[in-house]
């Protein structure tokens, strides 16, 4: 039994496939977000543009970009876990049907079940040509059948319970929702992702883009003595997950912004009622993707250009840069702590 178990993990290991909590949750949600900026998000800023200026070709752009994001969300995953050539195309199809069946959580699945299996099948037949396709396909196809519709609604529901308590207590579940949403933009695991799995929208997503935009603004205005204009615009604009490695060193660095977000997370859900949809509302600052999801729910009225610029820049900065302050004065935080390697 013990050789049997030996020749099977060897066999893994040669193949490349590792079950590990880190490859499918870290680097394959990681590789959704990418997917999911390819296609989906790309295309929203499209349809956003055309629409508010009026350029119709945008919008036919923007759909077909957005049309093709279970495909995008595949390809991303089976690069990201180091599949064959063979085996990434075939999950283009995989991720096509994942999607539609289960949505992006579909993909999902199908993606990572089929990249793995692909990989296990790859090179090991004399028809390989036709064996790998085929058992990438039927594998992942047969998970985002059977299991992609019941654990996108399981998401679902899970987000409409988070929408429905921020709807019933705006203000403790905008902390909630904008602190943990921030944390997770930070981390090395996609906000972006999560946000489309669970689908959300209305207040719960607006306050989710504050304490995401928070964290983003936050390290970017704080850390400026040390990184300069390109820490500026790389952790703005970028993402604060640049800071990482320096939070794993000196945790407190990570305080200042995640307690703004808590702070404003309110500010938003109670004074500006600010919404968002889905694939803007983990994304904060990031290519402005969440100031156009913002757009796209509440309209474009100079009153919510200025919510927007406040909520999303202006407050965020100020209120984490106080922060900051204060804990450098007591030696929480000192010279050097958020330096980046830029």
């Amino acid at each position: 039994m013990g050789k049997s178990n030996n020749k099977i993990s060897a066999f893994l290991k040669r193949k490349g496939v590792e079950f590990s909590f880190k490859r499918y949750f870290v680097d394959a949600l990681g590789a959704m977000g990418v997917g999911l900026f390819s296609s989906l998000i790309t295309g929203l800023i499209l349809r956003t543009i055309g629409t508010k200026a009026g350029i119709p070709i945008l919008v036919e752009f923007g759909g077909l970009a957005s049309s093709m994001t279970g495909a995008a969300i595949a390809v991303a995953i089976a690069q990201a876990l180091k599949a064959p050539p063979m085996v990434v195309f075939s999950c283009v199809a995989v991720g096509f049907a994942g999607n539609t069946w289960g949505g992006p959580v579909g993909a999902f699945l199908g993606a990572v079940v089929a990249s793995e299996a692909g990989k296990i099948i790859s090179k090991e037949t004399k028809i390989d040509i036709i064996a790998t396709p085929s058992g990438t396909i039927i594998a992942g196809m047969a998970v985002a059948k059977l299991a992609g519709p019941t654990v996108s609604a399981m998401m679902t529901g899970i987000g409409i319970v988070i929408m429905n308590a921020t709807e019933l207590q705006p203000g403790p579940m905008g902390a909630i929702v904008s602190a943990l949403m921030g944390m997770i933009l930070t981390l090395p695991i996609s906000s972006a992702a999560l946000a489309v799995a669970l689908n959300l929208s209305g207040l719960a997503a607006g306050a989710a883009t504050v304490g995401c935009s928070t964290q983003m603004i936050g390290f970017a205005v704080m850390s400026f003595r040390e990184n300069g204009v390109a820490g500026l615009l790389s952790q703005g604009l970028g993402t604060s997950m640049l800071q990482m490695p320096n939070i794993v060193r000196h945790p407190m660095i990570w305080v200042p912004p995640t307690l703004a977000s808590a702070i404003l997370g309110p500010i938003s859900t109670l004074v500006f009622k600010m919404e968002n949809i889905p694939s803007g509302a983990g994304m904060g600052t990031s290519g402005f993707v969440g100031q156009f999801g913002a757009i796209d729910a509440m309209g474009s009225s100079p009153a919510v250009l200025m919510q927007i610029g406040l909520m999303h820049f202006l407050l965020p900065a100020v209120t984490t840069l106080a922060i900051a302050e204060i804990m450098r004065k007591l030696g929480l935080i000192k010279p050097g702590d958020m330096k980046l390697d830029l």
